[in-house]
């Protein structure tokens, strides 16, 4: 894996519906209106209803799925270690599309069958300068 330090892949195109964001809210308890009322939202500057920033974070390993990251022999799994740094830059609007960016920074043994993975996690929206967030995020890869 280590030869593939700086390596970036870049995930599928996937749509931020409106569903999407509702399941979200319910399985959060976060209503705010700007994720859950159309009508609302549209009267402030973003002019929709937008995702959540946590929605947005939490796409990374749907769309990791869909990179052609090559995959690690042996691994029995891997968990979620937490993050150096996280930036919502963008809303991401309902029915805008989005594709993760991701780029290898570091992949080191911490000790025996037990890898640290970092990885910079940039989430593109489709039509959009800005990205919807840059995340640097850590994983612990068991082997």
């Amino acid at each position: 894996m280590t030869e593939s330090i700086g390596t970036e892949r870049v995930s599928d195109w996937v749509e931020v519906t409106q569903t999407m964001i509702d399941q979200f809210a319910e399985a959060t308890g976060d209503h705010q209106f700007i994720h859950v009322d159309p009508e609302r939202a549209a009267q402030t500057p973003f002019g929709g209803t937008i995702a959540h920033g946590f929605l947005s974070l939490s796409l990374m390993p749907m769309l990791a799925a869909k990179t052609d990251a090559p995959k690690i022999a042996g691994v029995k799994m891997g968990v979620n270690y937490g993050g150096n740094k996280v930036r919502f830059l963008t809303p991401v609007r309902s029915g805008k599309r989005v594709r993760g960016r991701f780029k290898l920074l570091r992949f080191i043994e911490r000790k025996p069958g037990v890898w640290e993975q970092v990885q910079e996690y940039t989430l593109e929206i489709e039509g959009e300068e800005k990205p919807a967030l840059i995340a640097e995020w850590i994983a612990l890869i068991y082997v």
